[in-house]
């Protein structure tokens, strides 16, 4: 077992961030799926952190390491098997829809109305969440024209979008409620890198301008150094390390993250961990 690692004493706080104010805390989560021959599969094994309101918490780890089930344990959308999570101090449990109010999530799994356009799925998604046609359409055609999709193509069905071209209006879907929290879930998986540096330019944007709190797992090493003030580093369900890339790095007497990573996992950054560890339930 590897122990978790103590984060430095002195850590990088986003502008603004309130002392003391924690926006999201998880104490001792579990979550188990049914695995291969009826296997027990511990995705989430004992997770315990915190983050600070105005941070960007990057959530590190190879596949089938538990990230993304991590992620959909504090969106609401899985019950952990064990645990508190509390988003602003609520209970994601005992205050469900109060929490979902407060969130948004952006996954590399994302779903949409195919034979509709991207505005029309925008201005579904705003109605949902009580705001008016018109002002989608305001909000969208200014997020999604940073992201660096032309108008013209606002219009046409999602099924006729490319990969990349999808997520941008997922991006663009989760931002329109202005969330308090914002969980992404590889965001930028199947972008090209301009467009990858376009969304995570409005990642950082977004925490700067409208005080958003931000937890981001990715297997891209760069945009985890790029965006994040804290790094977690999940492997086999558990939270080995935490603490600022440099931190990481000098922990480790490491050139890069790569090298950190490695020396903490015992294996690179691509490679998938045995076992299905984020089998869906």
């Amino acid at each position: 077992m590897i122990a978790i690692e103590e984060a430095g004493a002195e850590r990088r706080t986003a502008p603004g961030t309130a002392v003391g104010r924690i926006a999201l805390s998880a104490r001792g989560v579990r979550k188990s799926f049914s695995g291969r021959a009826g296997k027990s599969v511990h995705a989430v094994d004992d997770v315990s952190l915190e983050v600070r309101r105005g941070e960007i918490y990057g959530l590190l780890g190879a596949n089938g390491s538990g990230k993304s089930t991590l992620i959909r344990v504090f969106s609401t959308l899985l019950e952990a098997d064990a645990g508190d999570v509390r988003v602003f101090g609520l209970d994601v449990r005992a205050d469900e829809r109060a929490v979902q109010r407060l969130i948004n999530r952006v996954s590399v799994e994302a779903s949409f109305f195919k034979k509709l356009s991207a505005m029309e799925n925008l201005v579904y998604a705003g109605r949902l969440y009580g705001v008016a046609a018109a002002e989608v359409r305001d909000r969208a055609r200014g997020i999604l024209k940073r992201l660096g999709v032309a108008e013209d193509r606002l219009h046409e069905p999602l099924e006729k979008l490319s990969r990349g071209m999808q997520q941008k209006v997922a991006i663009a879907r989760a931002f329109l409620t202005s969330p308090m929290l914002l969980l992404l879930d590889e965001p930028t998986t199947g972008l090209d890198i301009r467009s990858k540096r376009e969304v995570q330019t409005f990642v950082r944007d977004l925490r700067e301008q409208h005080d958003a709190t931000i937890v981001l797992t990715t297997h891209d090493l760069d945009e985890a150094e790029r965006l994040s003030d804290r790094i977690g580093v999940i492997h086999s369900g558990r939270l080995v390390a935490e603490g600022s890339a440099e931190e990481l790095k000098e922990r480790h007497g490491a050139r890069d993250l790569e090298e950190a990573f490695m020396s903490l996992t015992g294996r690179r950054l691509e490679e998938a961990d045995k076992g299905d560890d984020e089998a869906r339930p």
